[in-house]
């Protein structure tokens, strides 16, 4: 396969990922909001600026907006030409990844791909957030969810589809992390936090929503919201699909595939730090990451990621350019070792 069409491939597949996490943050936390009493402006203002922070996107925020309120926040993270992690600028960088590589994906995929990018251009599309936030998040969700399952159903699972796989569970990996992060505040700096006070549960049970993650947390440790419990849900679960662990060893499974090597062996950087990445997280326990600290724990476990993120490029996308005399002088040099081995 061509580097420039798993880099498309990969892009593709994480900006739509991208997208449907930050539909689920904005939308759970505009949610919330109607579950406090009437709220004022510094409390308005400390419910938004983490959606912000969780984004990485912080300084570009304030360069454009004065302060964190719903409609600036939802404006910068849905609409916003300037911010290209927007949903609408992840679905265009989606759409332009797609664009780059149709014979790759069906004619399915790409209409699919293409009424939701057009969807989001429209007058509509506004109006339809002023009016009905859930409704509006909700047609993105379903969206990804209709792509996620064109995939699964009709692209053949080659080369191009473990490319696919990669790109999208290394985001999940990334946005779940951010989304836990984004109540941080409400853990100690370590050890086990306290029980939950109405508020914080209230809180604790929104990121849960913005992973899809609360009926499965109810099945495992009933409806009462304990903060260490979400963190080990979220972080460690092993079956659950939107958990980091899972996605992890997802990313894992789809790098392995790629290259053909099997568990306990790596024949490049990227299946290395992976593969130490997913025996960490199999035998790691929540109160070991609670010990070290949360907020401290998911800025190590990111880098990590990045990490193999870059890895991941270095092997398999980027290729050192060749200027005619150097091409010319590696040709001389195989010419040499093939002629010293015969």
């Amino acid at each position: 396969m061509l580097s420039r069409v798993a880099n498309s491939l990969y892009w593709m597949s994480r900006y739509l990922e991208r997208a449907e996490n930050t539909a689920r943050l904005v939308d759970v936390n505009l949610q919330l909001l109607l579950d406090h009493a009437p709220l004022g402006e510094d409390t308005l203002m400390d419910q938004w600026q983490p959606i912000v922070q969780s984004a990485g996107d912080e300084a570009l925020f304030y360069s454009l907006h004065r302060q964190a309120t719903a409609s600036t926040v939802s404006e910068f993270l849905v609409f916003q030409p300037e911010n290209p992690n927007s949903i609408l600028g992840a679905i265009a960088q989606a759409r332009e990844n797609a664009r780059m590589v149709r014979d790759q994906i069906t004619g399915d995929f790409w209409e699919e791909l293409n009424r939701l990018y057009l969807f989001l251009g429209t007058a509509k599309a506004r109006a339809i957030l002023r009016s009905s936030p859930v409704e509006f998040f909700q047609e993105i969700k379903a969206g990804s969810f209709h792509l996620q399952g064109l995939v699964e159903a009709t692209v053949p699972q080659n080369e191009g589809w473990h490319f696919m796989r990669a790109g999208k569970y290394i985001e999940r990996a990334d946005k779940t992390s951010r989304i836990l992060d984004v109540r941080h505040a409400t853990f100690p700096a370590h050890g086990t936090p306290a029980a939950a006070t109405q508020s914080e549960a209230l809180q604790w049970a929104a990121v849960l929503r913005s992973c899809s993650a609360w009926d499965a947390y109810k099945a495992i440790y009933g409806a009462d919201v304990q903060l260490a419990f979400v963190a080990e849900f979220l972080l460690l679960s092993e079956d659950f699909p939107r958990s980091v662990r899972f996605s992890v060893e997802m990313l894992n499974r789809s790098l392995r595939s790629i290259s053909g090597i099997g568990d306990g062996r790596f024949s490049n950087e990227a299946e290395k730090l992976a593969g130490r990445l997913v025996a960490e997280l199999q035998f790691g326990t929540a109160a070991e990451i609670l010990e070290f600290g949360l907020h401290h724990y998911i800025d190590v476990f990111q880098t990590k990621l990045n990490a193999i993120g870059e890895a991941l490029f270095q092997t398999y996308i980027f290729q050192p350019f060749l200027t005619p005399d150097n091409e010319q002088l590696q040709q001389q040099e195989e010419q040499q070792q093939q002629s010293a081995a015969e």
